[in-house]
């Protein structure tokens, strides 16, 4: 694969300075990469872009297995201090959603789906360093993209790609699409939190009106995120606010998805 890593360096630098973008063939996470570099003491931007990864991970632990030009998977290191970090992962979910194609929809609170699949996925992991007035916090945003049509086998959602609605993609102009956007995001976000990204979620919310069963095994309807990025849930009981409970739609006639 052919990856424009020098375009990309010249369009995002002047946003990050000191940004850098490095690419492998392969590594286990890219995620784990990033957040170890952190720990280490290295907390400049860059993007770390995988051909392949062999420990890719999704949210609560899930496995995102790729291959070489079939998906693609890469992190973005930020030195970041946003006042609230709640909302964070639905304001980079609707970046990317609205870089690739308008029929991609956002599954609170951190896929993106196409036609009720997995398209993307999106995990956010941050570090504090130091003490006081000298704390530094430090994020990295993992995205992971089907490009091209991949086996159901072991997944709890069928899988979605890319080219399905964008037949000639392949990773790296789709990483070309999502790069500039997601770090405005991110810079926007740290400023503004979450709220100027509200309307923009809901726009596109794949649970919005739908009977939804939340982790705990209680069931509602879903009425989109509030300001602070929050699932809202009509229950038995009243509005209930979710802010970490694993959500899956329940269509009629099936079980619970994921």
């Amino acid at each position: 694969m052919i990856w424009q890593g020098e375009a990309l360096w010249e369009a995002v630098a002047p946003l990050l300075p000191g940004f850098t973008v490095e690419v492998l063939p392969e590594i286990g996470s890219t995620n784990t990469e990033l957040m170890r570099r952190a720990r280490a003491g290295q907390l400049e931007p860059v993007l770390l872009v995988a051909e392949q990864q062999t420990a890719g991970r999704g949210r609560l632990g899930r496995d995102w297995s790729s291959s070489a030009g079939a998906s693609l998977t890469c992190s973005f290191g930020f030195p970041l201090a946003p006042s609230d970090w709640s909302g964070l992962s639905l304001a980079v979910g609707a970046s990317l959603a609205e870089s690739l194609h308008p029929s991609i929809r956002l599954k609170w609170p951190n896929d993106l789906w196409l036609s009720d699949r997995k398209l993307a996925g999106i995990l956010i992991e941050t570090a504090s360093f130091g003490d006081g007035r000298d704390a530094r916090r430090y994020a990295v945003v993992g995205v992971g993209i089907n490009i091209e049509p991949r086996e159901a086998a072991g997944l709890s959602t069928p899988p979605a790609w890319l080219q399905e609605v964008w037949p000639d993609a392949t990773a790296p102009e789709a990483l070309m699409r999502i790069a500039v956007p997601l770090v405005r995001t991110v810079l926007a976000f740290e400023t503004f939190g979450f709220a100027p990204f509200q309307a923009r979620f809901n726009a596109r919310d794949a649970l919005r009106d739908r009977p939804v069963v939340l982790s705990d095994g209680t069931a509602g309807t879903a009425h989109g995120a509030c300001e602070t990025g929050a699932l809202l849930v009509h229950t038995s009981g009243g509005m209930k606010t979710v802010t970490s409970s694993d959500v899956s739609v329940r269509a009629a006639g099936s079980g619970p998805g994921a």
